[in-house]
Order: structure tokens, then C-alpha cells, then sequence
């Protein structure tokens, strides 16, 4: 898997999903959710995962060594973990790597000269010295190291390339170009990598690397205009989550790639008509993983969002559809089923048996555990008595509303009860099992069935929180479609998500309102009995 610089002749993908796109607000992810989609981005075919930041918490840290455990095997992609220039940083980075197969260690530092007065109070000649450093202590753990002048869109292009030049010399073997605020565009990035390239005496020793946040919506072109100048590996994330306006997103990235090909092709010396793909990603796997990450972190996807959004290959005008009726090239540039989106499909029925269920989830992607199994067709099952005809996206939305977004030791749903009506007082009774295994109940009223649902858990669980979003979205067409609720609420300065589908919208809103407070008061409860560990500087590469 492992890739000499001077070997590489495609664009390397490197995700960072589980750790620039989990600092999105409310996008926390549990260990077992970042192993999920982990697994996910294997298949996929991405070359790099960016598992976490191992000193950060030891959260991110476990994450990061399952992760490399279980994902990063000899066919698997490297496994990255993020450090600052520290030394503390880097031997949490390296010890969490220790179970991958191919390993990396990312460290950086800032070099604007805003950043070193301001956040660093640091001078030039001292970032020097500890990127130096740094990056040959990361050596001395791994052979595969990525360092990265954070904020290198604003900082002075001189000092940029002494940095780089000395980071190479003491053993980086990916330089990765950030464009931390979302500032450059297109042609101006196109310029940053081609002046590396001409002014790094040493580049032809590590791979061309950017990253950078879409503030100004360029995030993607930025990229695109990087890999014609010499870039070789991109980060980004899956539907473009990160912090603020969040990263490139990794689906826009590889499709324009892939559609694009003829034009981009001589940059990479070929042939504009050569087939050979410019990535190694299954285009088939995009949508999948899409939905899998929009479900685990609560972010729902604009209908227009490109590649992926519930819009993406839908006609409405009159126009449009006689053309696609006639030929889809008149108006699509590419076919729904490369990237994995294609028609429901009645699989299963309420007469289905246990083998024929496990066979068809393995064709979906989903390989469950035997008590993973054994709870998803009960709901299976249960959804079957209530639906006529079972879709993939019904079956997909059952698995992991049952296997993904449930905290084992949090407080658990056993029974909500609504009265409401046009002259009713709205009224709801919960019921709750507590960690330690009591049963509580209570009743409340509200403006509506959903708000008495949650005043009444809220009364149970008594955490102060903020819901500040509630979306419901149909999984399928008709009336007895499963219907998928996110809510995400507020406790102090953080967000938390909560997820969860039910053809009883009632019943999947006081589920996600749960998994959303059983994730506050994991982080409540466990703040309360840890030390809070030092991050004085963010990791926003």
C-alpha cells in the first residue's frame, strides 16, 4: 500500500472524515461509529484514513488504535494520526499506530506570520528549528510522516519553501499545503504548488499534498487546480464535513476526476483518451458511504449538494426530462449507478428467513455480528408485519438505526405513549431505563406530541440542553415509509447529534432525542472524573 514519492502517477486520496470532519459542531463521533465508517472508507478505496488526533483525548486515542487494528492491514489503506509539533503529541500519534500495517504520523505547525505572532508568539527562526525537529522525531517512530505548515495560503511564500525544504531534509515523505482558512482561490493555489515545485530544491523527495476549507465555496476548484500544477495527494471528506464551511469534499473530487478524464489526463503525462481511472476509488461505494456518515454524524445532506444530494440526478423541467427520456447524455454527465445510487429494490419479505436477511445485508456492505444480527431482524421482522414491500435504503435505515447509534451504557427508550389532537393538550408518557438498570417514568406536556416527548425525557434524564434542530426525512415513498429523525441539541459551547428511524415518527423522534443526551451525558459524566487534557492549540490543519 505503502507508495514511494517518486512512484506516484495518480491522485492519492486521503480522508480525513474521522478527524477534520468530526470537528464539524455536533459531528461527534463514539469509537465504534469511527470504526464503522472506517471500514466503509476501506472499501471505498481511499488510500489514506486520518483516523483522529491520539493526544487529544482518550477517545480519539483508542479510535485511532482500533482503527489501526482493524483497518490498517497489509491490503488495507495507511493510518494516519494527526500531532502538533510536540514531542507529547507525537509519541501518542506513534503508539496509538502501532497496530497498523503502514502507519503515518502527521505533524505541523503554523508559518503565517499572523499565526506566529498571535497564536504561537513564536519567530521564524524558531518554527524552523522545531518543524526540524519534529518531523525527524516522527521519523524515528515511522518511515511515512506528513508535515504541514498550517495556514500556508497566507504566509510568506520565502519562508514557506525553507520550511518545506527543511522538513524534507529531516524526513517527511508528504508535505501537505493547507489552505487553513478557506482564503485562495484557484489560480492563486495553482501558483503556491508550482512555486514549491520550482523553489524546493528537494520536493521530488515527498508527495504534493493540499488541504483546505471551503469559506469561500473554492475548496474544490482550489484542488483541481492544485493536481494540474503537481499535487498528488488530496485531503478531504466524505460530503465536505469539517469545521465552519467544512474541507473539499472528497465525492466532488474524485467524480470530477473520473468525468473529467480526457482533460485531465496530460497533466499526468497519459493520453487524453487513456481510460486508466486517476484514483483508486470504487465511484461505486460513494453513495453508500455518503449516507453512512451523514446518518453516524447527524449532518444531513442539501438536496442539492452535487454527486450525492437527493437531487443530484432528478429532472423536473419538462425539457430536461423529454431529453433524458431520449438520451440521458443531453442532460447528465455521468450515470447515478457509478456512483452506487440505484432503484429500491423489494428484496426481503416477512416470510424471509435469517440466512436469506444476513445474505442480502452482506451485499449491502453491513457485516454484522452475530448480536448485531440477531437485533436487526428482530427489527426487520417487525417492520415487515408493518410494510408491504421492503426496500435496500429500508434495510440499510433498520441496521444502523440498530447497530450504530446506540450507547451501551446510556439510558435506553422502553416505552413513549402520546395523547394529542387539534382540541387536546398534547401529552406524552416515557419510560426509561437508566444505566444502572431502573426503570423510570414520566409525563409532560408541550406545544405538540414531539415537544411533550422531549420535556418528558428531559424530566427523566435531567441534563440542561438546547434542541436547536429537528429534521425528518422519508426514507422510501408512501405512507408507510420509515421515517428518519436527526436532532441536534446544545449543552454549554458543544453540540451534540442524535439519530434514529422508526416508521413511527413519535417513536424515532424520542430515540434520536435520547442517543443525541446519552452522548451529553457520557461527556457530563466523564468530564466529571477526568482531568481535562492541555489542547491550547486546535488541530486545524
Amino acid at each position: 500500500m505503502k507508495i514511494h514519492p517518486s512512484q506516484v502517477d495518480r491522485v492519492l486520496i486521503f480522508d480525513t472524515t474521522l478527524r477534520d470532519g468530526e470537528q464539524s459542531p455536533g459531528a461527534t463521533l463514539n469509537v465504534d461509529e469511527k470504526l464503522t465508517i472506517a471500514r466503509q472508507l476501506a472499501r471505498l478505496g481511499v488510500d489514506v484514513i486520518e483516523a483522529g488526533f491520539p493526544f487529544a483525548s482518550p477517545g480519539d486515542f483508542e479510535a485511532v488504535q482500533r482503527i489501526a487494528e482493524t483497518v490498517g492491514t497489509e491490503e488495507g489503506p495507511v493510518i494516519c494520526g494527526l500531532a502538533r509539533a510536540t514531542v507529547q503529541d507525537i509519541k501518542a500519534a506513534a503508539e496509538a499506530l502501532k497496530p497498523a500495517v503502514y502507519g503515518r504520523i502527521h505533524t505541523f505547525i503554523a508559518t503565517s506570520d499572523i499565526h506566529l505572532k498571535y497564536k504561537l508568539k513564536k519567530t521564524r527562526a524558531e518554527v524552523l528549528a522545531i518543524a526540524e525537529e519534529m518531523v525527524a522525531l516522527a521519523k524515528s517512530y515511522t518511515e511515512d510522516v506528513e508535515f504541514s505548515p498550517e495556514d500556508a495560503g497566507r504566509s510568506d511564500p520565502e519562508f514557506l519553501y525553507e520550511v518545506l525544504a527543511r522538513a524534507i531534509a529531516a524526513g517527511a515523505t508528504t508535505i501537505n499545503i493547507p489552505d487553513t482558512v478557506g482564503y485562495i482561490t484557484p489560480s492563486e493555489f495553482g501558483a503556491l504548488i508550482k512555486g514549491i515545485k520550482d523553489n524546493v530544491a528537494n520536493v521530488d523527495q515527498a508527495v504534493i499534498s493540499v488541504h483546505g476549507h471551503n469559506d469561500l465555496g473554492l475548496a474544490v476548484a482550489n484542488f483541481l487546480e492544485a493536481v494540474k500544477n503537481g499535487a498528488r495527494q488530496l485531503e478531504c471528506t466524505i460530503n465536505g464535513i469539517g469545521e465552519r464551511a467544512g474541507n473539499a469534499a472528497l465525492e466532488e473530487l474524485v467524480m470530477a476526476l473520473h468525468v473529467r478524464r480526457q482533460y485531465f489526463n496530460p497533466f499526468f503525462g497519459r493520453s487524453p483518451d487513456s481510460e486508466a481511472p486517476l484514483t483508486h476509488i470504487d465511484t461505486r461505494q460513494i453513495y453508500k458511504t455518503s449516507r453512512l456518515v451523514s446518518n453516524l454524524t447527524g449532518m444531513l445532506i442539501q438536496p442539492n449538494k452535487a454527486i450525492v444530494g437527493s437531487n443530484a440526478f432528478a429532472h423536473e423541467s419538462g425539457i430536461h426530462q423529454d431529453g433524458v427520456l431520449k438520451n440521458k447524455l443531453t442532460y447528465e454527465i455521468m450515470d447515478a449507478q457509478s456512483i452506487g445510487l440505484v432503484d429500491n429494490q423489494i428484496v426481503l419479505g416477512k416470510h424471509s428467513g435469517r440466512n436469506a436477511f444476513r445474505a442480502r445485508l452482506k451485499e449491502l456492505g453491513f457485516e454484522l455480528s452475530e448480536q448485531d444480527l440477531n437485533k436487526a431482524f428482530i427489527r426487520f421482522k417487525d417492520l415487515a408485519d408493518k410494510k408491504k414491500e421492503i426496500s435496500d435504503w429500508d434495510l440499510e435505515a433498520i441496521v444502523k438505526d440498530e447497530t450504530q447509534t446506540q450507547v451501551i451504557n446510556g439510558f435506553h427508550l422502553e416505552r413513549v405513549q402520546v395523547s394529542c389532537g387539534d382540541h387536546a393538550c398534547p401529552t406524552a408518557t416515557v419510560t426509561l431505563r437508566t444505566p444502572e438498570g431502573q426503570e423510570l417514568t414520566d409525563a409532560a406536556i408541550g406545544t405538540g406530541p414531539v415537544d411533550a416527548v422531549y420535556c418528558a425525557i428531559n424530566r427523566v434524564i435531567n441534563v440542561p440542553n438546547r434542541l436547536i434542530e429537528f429534521s425528518v426525512q422519508s426514507v422510501t415513498a408512501g405512507i408507510d415509509a420509515i421515517g428518519e429523525v436527526t436532532i441536534r441539541l446544545q449543552h454549554e459551547d458543544r453540540i451534540y447529534s442524535g439519530h434514529a428511524a422508526n416508521t413511527d415518527i413519535i417513536v424515532a423522534s424520542a430515540q434520536a432525542y435520547v442517543n443525541a443526551l446519552n452522548r451529553l451525558y457520557t461527556v457530563v459524566q466523564n468530564q466529571s472524573h477526568q482531568p481535562a487534557l492541555n489542547r491550547s492549540q486546535p488541530a486545524t490543519v
